[in-house]
């Protein structure tokens, strides 16, 4: 080979290498080095209505990312319009474009907390739980009221609220209101153990009815340690055949959940839910009690107590008695710290 080929050759080769190398080093650059700098790990929620182009918009935006070229490559070559896949995805600091991409087209999402907290409708369940998830409340409230699935789900429109224990839950944000439901009733079969469920027997109560007087109890009192005490002095009125002649069953019944004193006009009112007039425990509960009130009702302290009046001094907890007068002794004191407050409704 002569020189002048030898040199055409060496030359064509280190082209070759420059070429490959800096192809190496843009695949490199734009798919494997870290361009993504947010301050801690973020998260791109993609919805049902997402685009490729929405969610290259939403991972810019969340993942200060320092070059997208790559994502707007694969996305192009690997057709994500075709391959988008609902979820809540993990972008970390110092992560590439090649696995936060992979990740989202391939719906390895991450999961999310999802808190069921005590409140006392449906309706505010429906609006709690779509806040944190990808179901509409309209979705999630259709079913809580549809007789058929109540049915299905082993209760009515009274007790459905019994099926849901306050607790933080790991789920997917984009799990489906059926799985939504199948999660909460199988955390309901787990919460009632065989243990708690021979307490409640003992009490000669269903799983229902605990729920159902947890839930006056938690209405009562947000002292955690004065709980078992209500809890019994209910029990104790349940056993004797008295009207429990609770307050706030009065303000379920009137949906007026601000009131802070019951009237006679109040406690004359034609409902279920009315404690004063109908004795035993109302149709159903009159919020989603937490668990530390349902174990108030399985735990109950036992004493004598029947009667019970908010403290005078408006610390939320309460004076308790045996016996009438002792009871009107203590409500004439804390009658008269509500004149002095000018409560009067």
């Amino acid at each position: 080979m002569d020189k002048k080929k030898k040199k055409i050759l060496i030359s064509l080769t280190a082209i070759f290498f420059i070429v490959c190398i800096a192809g190496i080093g843009t695949f490199y650059y734009y798919l494997l080095y870290p361009q993504f700098h947010p301050a801690k790990t973020v998260y791109v929620y993609v919805d049902r209505d997402d685009t490729a182009d929405s969610i290259y918009n939403k991972v810019k935006a969340k993942g200060h990312p320092g070059n997208l070229t790559g994502f707007r490559w694969m996305a192009k070559y690997r057709e994500l319009e075709k391959n988008i896949h609902t979820g809540r995805y993990a972008i970390r600091p110092g992560e590439n474009v090649y696995h936060v991409y992979s990740r989202i087209s391939r719906g390895y999402q991450e999961p999310v907390n999802l808190t069921i907290g005590s409140v006392r409708t449906l309706d505010r369940l429906a609006h709690n739980v779509a806040k944190q998830l990808m179901i509409d409340s309209i979705e999630i409230a259709t079913l809580l009221f549809d007789s058929t699935f109540q049915q299905k789900m082993g209760y009515d429109k009274e007790t459905m609220a019994c099926m849901f224990i306050p607790e933080t839950y790991q789920v997917y944000w984009d799990m489906s209101a059926d799985s939504f439901f199948e999660r909460m009733q199988k955390e309901h079969k787990r919460f009632w153990n065989d243990e708690r469920l021979a307490k409640a027997q003992a009490i000669g109560m269903t799983p229902e009815e605990v729920c159902t007087l947890a839930s006056i109890v938690e209405e009562e009192t947000n002292n955690n340690g004065e709980k078992p005490m209500v809890a019994g002095l209910y029990i104790n009125r349940l056993q004797r055949g008295m009207p429990l002649q609770a307050d706030p069953t009065i303000k379920f019944a009137l949906q007026d959940f601000g009131l802070r004193r019951i009237t006679n006009e109040n406690l004359r009112v034609e409902s279920p839910y009315n404690t004063y007039i109908n004795t035993g425990l109302p149709p159903g509960p009159i919020r989603i009690p937490s668990t530390k009130g349902i174990d108030s009702v399985l735990n109950y302290a036992k004493h004598n107590y029947i009667y019970m009046c908010a403290k005078e001094d408006f610390s939320g907890t309460h004076n308790f008695a045996s016996n009438y007068t002792d009871h009107m002794a203590n409500a004439r004191k804390y009658w008269k710290a509500l004149n002095e407050r000018k409560i009067f409704k």
